[in-house]
């Protein structure tokens, strides 16, 4: 499918000026909608061919983009200006894709990862808390579905990481220190660790303002679980040490269970379409998105 406004554009640049990273896999044959990948904390777009290029075989095209402060996008690594700009920066993204003709009256599927995983929740949240009587902000936009993979609804963090939070965010802001998160623990494949640490686009940093971001974001997406309106396919790693799965299981507790398909892979790491079990996570992605829109 010809997209001739989407496939000129390799940037996107934010109200604030800065040039975010595009990238688009687009399938063969007419496609179903789209959907739109939101990466994880230190990590990039092209670490996800694999799943786009799966999703290209659904007819679904795949657009993507690396956050800012991260891989080729602009902005201070693992810095955000305040806590809803990566919020917001996805729905400048969104615009995009709603403003294509061909695109306009199709379905949009976010299916966000890890950090990306609260910043998509933490969007569609936006429209939840418009139906409880908030005012809508003029970035957002209505999708039809939302794939959360490992997301960061509870970062995991000890008593000790909360007091340095606590000490540092007022003094320095925006200082970036390491993220405290070992290679190691994203998946149990080693070769997919060696890449992750040779990759030149990976970084380990982080800022206190985007630590609170991560910690108060997700707990006002569970705060309006109970009017959830989006149709949800939650996946999440049991073994997961970069962030707590008792983020996803409240979540999948309290989102009402006609909008939800919720799976806990007991055994698995952090990154699950990365594990040698990657098979399964890509067919309860494609039985998801083809029992929603065939």
């Amino acid at each position: 499918m010809a997209l001739p406004t989407l496939q000129r554009m390799k940037t996107l640049s934010t109200e604030d000026g800065l040039q975010l990273h595009l990238r688009q896999w687009a399938p063969v044959t007419a496609t179903n909608g789209c959907v739109l990948l939101v990466h994880g904390l230190g990590e990039h777009v092209g670490r996800y061919d694999h799943v786009a290029r799966f999703l290209n075989q659904q007819g679904w095209l795949v657009l993507a983009y690396d956050q800012r402060g991260h891989g080729a996008s602009g902005g201070a690594r693992g810095d955000v200006p305040h806590p809803m700009q990566l919020v917001e920066d996805l729905g400048r993204v969104i615009q995009l894709v709603r403003s294509d003709v061909q695109l306009a009256a199709r379905p949009l599927v976010l299916l966000g990862h890890s950090m990306g995983g609260l910043v998509a929740a933490r969007y569609v949240a936006e429209g939840v808390g418009a139906n409880v009587g908030q005012a809508m902000p003029g970035w957002f936009q209505a999708v039809d579905g939302l794939v959360l993979s490992s997301p960061a609804l509870d970062p995991g963090m000890n008593l000790l990481q909360k007091l340095a939070l606590a000490l540092l965010g007022p003094i320095a802001p925006h200082l970036a220190v390491g993220n405290g998160l070992k290679p190691a623990w994203i998946s149990r494949d080693p070769a997919i660790v060696a890449a992750y640490q040779a990759d030149p686009l990976v970084h380990n940093r982080v800022t206190p303002t985007l630590v609170r971001m991560i910690a108060d974001q997700g707990e006002k997406v569970l705060e309006l679980c109970p009017t959830w309106r989006v149709p949800t396919l939650l996946m999440w790693a049991g073994a997961d040490r970069c962030v707590a799965p008792r983020g996803s299981a409240a979540f999948a507790a309290a989102l009402p269970q006609t909008l939800l398909q919720a799976h806990c892979f007991d055994d698995l790491f952090h990154e699950i379409f990365n594990e040698p079990e990657q098979a399964q996570v890509l067919a309860q992605l494609g039985d998801w998105l083809g029992s929603r829109w065939p």
